[in-house]
């Protein structure tokens, strides 16, 4: 063991002993300022313990020259620094380095540590991308600035983002297919558009007032899509009206077991590559959900031609629905026109047409409608608004069985790509001020992806394999386990270490630390 390295490990016990003398000393301080001690001493305690580390590491490496897998020789030339960032702050280590004039060097110590390409840590990166994920980068940097009071710039994150996101794809495409035994009975498919705001490829001249319609982002749609499976849950169509026009009605009902269907392994992906791609995508995943075990296939989607179209192209032998709460919007904006806002008629009137057309009804809805707007009475916004909300229904006509829906025990609404397309993309990528690049913001999507699917940590040991693969074309080290092992073993407070009376206190205060800790 060098000088060195008893230097450290004299170091690291001063700081412990610092540390339990700062505690047995803490007479008249508060609990929150101890507390904030202990934290930034451990800091430096981890400072110096990954310090220690590397050193040791480094120090049992042998000198003895490396054989290229082209046979040619590489001698040891010196030890060369590496900075690792990690989350005790920046260290240097040096290393050995293996060099041949003409044929070029080696630190071979860096694949048995499998460090990344540059100097930040899988810990920083991944809990950068974490809080990455749900705020702006500028956030980041400022939170491991007050927590850890490390420096990171928003490139430093920005660049691990897009570092990072490159083997989601692959992540996905080899995670096996949930076990039919943890599947519902129904295939379900949703797809959906939400609007990023861009970065201008040229600036557009700053004006002091837009225009009608006018929106000084620049969007993008990217399409959210997702795949769950289900079971069935078979509904009336007066009990889905009551749902919505009577919730503290139908709340007060007993629920049957039946009524709490949940998706089952649902997961989500958004992309601003187009329809096309994202339901390519769509497909290849529900390929892999495929088994005897699926009895039945739903697409959900919006009333948007070519959306359908694509994902009846893509996805052959499923059943498309229109989603209801799309259909239901198309009558409070008639009700709207025929009824003011505060007129009682208003509500009961779209509650009738909403129980006629879950009830199959539809064709009589859009009679219905063509009727009002060819009375004489009817005033041109009505007209307009009737004949909108009919041609929508009668285009759609072929995707609003809801009676034989709702009979079969299919969902009918979209709620669960209504509300990926809000936490997916609207509540990170429509932050104040927020304008993406198509790369910038392709990357963290897939982060976000990752995260909303639950595949967090299983994603990063992936990404860390895969990373170790690239940069030293060997394995990932085996993991033997000592970590949790180490863990494990930690002792927890007994109740006689944790409830000293007065006279034991007095016992253990004039006592070394190995002797307090035979004592206990």
């Amino acid at each position: 063991m060098s000088s060195n390295t008893e230097d450290i490990i004299q170091e690291i016990h001063t700081e412990f002993e610092s540390m339990l003398t700062y505690i047995k000393g803490s007479k008249t301080e508060t609990a929150d300022q101890v507390e904030r001690s202990i934290f930034k001493r451990l800091l430096a305690l981890g400072y110096r313990l990954m310090l220690l580390f590397f050193t040791l590491r480094a120090e049992d490496y042998p000198h003895t020259a490396l054989e290229t897998e082209a046979g040619e020789r590489l001698p040891y030339f010196d030890d060369k620094k590496r900075d690792y960032f990690s989350i005790f702050g920046k260290l240097p280590f040096w290393r050995p380095y293996f060099y041949q004039p003409g044929v070029g060097g080696q630190s071979p110590l860096d694949g048995e540590l499998s460090l990344g390409s540059n100097c930040y840590s899988d810990l920083v990166r991944e809990i950068a991308e974490y809080i990455g994920v749900d705020v702006t980068y500028d956030k980041v940097t400022q939170l491991f600035a007050r927590i850890l009071g490390q420096q990171l710039s928003t490139n430093a994150v920005q660049k691990m983002v897009a570092t990072d996101a490159a083997d989601v794809e692959a992540y996905y495409e080899q995670k096996p297919a949930p076990q039919p035994e943890d599947e519902g009975q129904i295939l379900v498919i949703q797809a959906d558009g939400k609007g990023v705001p861009m970065v201008r490829e040229t600036p557009a001249q700053a004006k002091v007032r837009l225009g009608k319609g006018e929106k000084r982002a620049k969007k993008k749609e990217a399409i959210v899509t997702g795949v769950y499976t289900i079971a069935p849950h078979k509904r009336t169509p007066e009990a889905v009206v009551a749902s919505f026009f009577h919730p503290d009605e139908s709340s007060k009902r007993p629920a049957r077991t039946s009524e709490r269907v949940k998706p089952q392994n649902k997961q989500l992906w958004a992309t601003l590559e187009g329809k096309d791609t994202a339901l390519e995508r769509l497909a290849q995943q529900v390929k892999k959900r495929e088994g005897p075990h699926i009895k039945q296939r739903v697409a959900l989607t919006d009333g948007c031609e070519a959306l359908q179209k694509r994902v009846l192209s893509h996805c052959t032998g499923f059943t498309l629905i229109l989603d209801f709460i799309h259909g239901n919007e198309y009558l409070w904006d008639v009700a709207n026109r025929l009824y003011d806002e505060k007129n009682p008629l208003r509500v009961a009137w779209v509650e009738a047409r909403t129980l006629e057309i879950l009830s199959g009804q539809t064709e009589q809805v859009i009679a219905y409608f063509r009727s009002l707007a060819q009375a004489p009475e009817c005033t041109k916004a009505q007209r307009k608004e009737l004949n909108k909300a009919a041609n929508y229904f009668e285009r759609n006509l072929p995707y609003m069985a809801y009676d034989y829906y709702l009979a079969r025990g299919w969902p009918i609404a979209s709620g669960v790509i209504e509300g990926a397309c809000r936490h997916l993309v609207k509540d990170r990528f429509e932050l104040s001020g927020m304008r993406w690049t198509q790369d910038g913001a392709e990357n963290l999507l897939r982060l976000r992806a990752v995260a909303e699917n639950g595949d967090w940590d299983d994603y990063h040991q992936f990404r860390k394999q895969r990373r170790h693969v690239r940069l030293y074309a060997c394995p990932f080290p085996a993991q033997d386990g000592l970590e949790d092992q180490a863990l494990d073993a930690l002792p927890q407070p007994s109740e006689k270490i944790i409830r000293f009376d007065a006279g034991t206190k007095r016992r253990f205060d004039h006592l070394s630390l190995d002797q307090q800790r035979q004592a206990a």
